[in-house]
């Protein structure tokens, strides 16, 4: 089978299906499929709620979307991108891939093709998704249909890494699908491909990719508790360290979102059932995992030693998402320092202007603002640099006497002291 015939469903219409798709209707007709109606109808009127394409962009695309299975019958080519998150244990949690699995089963032919973009640990496309779909379709896997696997590098927010300018990783259960994988999305990717040995290899460098950037991260968090403790600005620290050229320039912060916060516990996950318990990785993500905790922490004792009587002040957090610029919830650990503030008590208010304003209400309720105004807050955090604070004047926000919790170095220490107010830098 060719590449340039069939048409393609893509499986899955989030922050990574969606580019993928797009992208891949400018060559070959593509049908989007995804369970989330509201999703699927919003798709189809051109509006996106990740703010990764403007309404033109779609509303100009060959690309349709749907969630009835009989309009993804005629495919020949499956692409599942659906989320693969852990639950409240920290395990692997496989149901969204199962049932991705259990839709391409139910509708793939033979001489189809199959590849899987959604994180897992190695072995898991081979030994979880595969027997599903066999079971469901009465096929096999290399005789009645290929496969491969290709990791997602979709960055939320990136305008500069996105689908075509990252280099693609490919692997097929064969020589033959890794072949026909390198061929398709070599056709689209601009950046190049790259083949891995083994489906395995693939997934191992994915979820490696991120547990590496978890590690780093976790590192310099444990750089900033103690230079809390010693009265060393963590930022003043880097930017002296950095001079060296080959000085890695990671930030502490709250790491949370879909792969950072998440990867390494699928590989941790595997290590274990391999009778390997892992101590450096989870080292790192019990680090992480605290941060929250540790900045609320510090900003109750901040506002005591001030003076500042808890419950009769408002603390604003600026950001609820997981990154900057980026309209994404999922698995954001300023969830967790705002719940940590209000169990010591305090009235806690939260603003963020790129989110969706509905999502944001349904984890947060009546603690939500849609604009700063004219109201003055004891404390402000800054939780997450989006390009819309930093507009912001401190003097207009802030009461006398007030503190800033500057998590993200958003702003100059020189500069908020200057003004008055007292200020704390993770």
């Amino acid at each position: 089978m060719s590449i340039h015939k069939g048409k393609i469903c893509v499986i899955g219409m989030g922050y990574v299906g969606l580019p993928l798709a797009y992208y891949f209707s400018k060559k070959y007709e593509v049908i989007g499929f995804d369970v989330d109606q509201k999703r699927v109808d919003d798709l189809n009127q051109g509006i996106d709620v990740t703010e990764t394409f403007h309404k033109t962009e779609l509303s100009t695309s060959h690309l349709k979307s749907t969630t009835n299975t009989q309009e993804i019958q005629d495919c020949s080519v499956f692409i599942v991108t659906v989320p693969t998150p852990v639950d409240k244990a920290n395990f692997p949690d496989l149901g969204y891939l199962i049932k991705a699995s259990e839709t391409v089963g139910s509708v793939i032919k033979s001489g189809g093709m199959v590849v899987f973009e959604s994180t897992v640990y190695p072995g898991a496309t081979e030994e979880e998704c595969l027997p599903v779909i066999e079971r469901i379709s009465g096929l096999k896997r290399g005789r009645d249909f290929k496969v491969a696997y290709s990791p997602e590098r979709i960055n939320p927010g990136d305008k500069e890494h996105t689908f075509l300018t990252v280099k693609k990783v490919v692997a097929g259960l064969d020589e033959s699908s890794s072949k026909w994988a390198a061929e398709l999305y070599g056709s689209v990717v601009d950046a190049g491909i790259f083949v891995a040995q083994s489906i395995k290899v693939a997934e191992a460098a994915k979820v490696f990719e991120n547990t590496q950037r978890d590690l780093n991260i976790a590192l310099v968090n444990e750089l900033a508790l103690i230079c809390d403790r010693m009265d060393i600005d963590t930022s003043e620290v880097l930017e002296a360290a950095g001079t060296k050229w080959n000085f890695l320039n990671f930030k502490p912060g709250l790491v949370g979102g879909h792969c950072i916060g998440v990867d390494p516990y699928y590989l941790t996950y595997k290590a274990e059932i391999l009778g390997y318990h892992p101590q450096v990785i989870l080292s790192g993500r019990r680090i992480n995992d605290t941060m929250s905790r540790y900045v609320a922490n510090r900003t109750i004792k901040k506002m005591v030693r001030a003076g500042i009587e808890i419950k009769k002040e408002t603390v604003l957090i600026l950001g609820a998402t997981f990154k900057e610029n980026c309209p994404d919830l999922r698995n954001s650990k300023v969830e967790d320092l705002y719940n940590e503030l209000k169990n010591f008590g305090a009235n806690v208010k939260i603003i963020d202007p790129v989110c969706d304003p509905s999502d944001l209400q349904k984890i947060y309720g009546s603690d939500v603002i849609k604009t700063i105004g004219s109201e003055k807050f004891i404390t402000v955090i800054c939780a997450v640099n989006h390009e819309n604070f930093s507009e912001i004047k401190w003097k207009e926000i802030l009461k006398d006497n007030g503190i800033v919790i500057d998590i993200k170095n958003m702003v100059s220490r020189s500069e908020v002291e200057a003004m008055g107010f007292k200020i704390w830098k993770l």
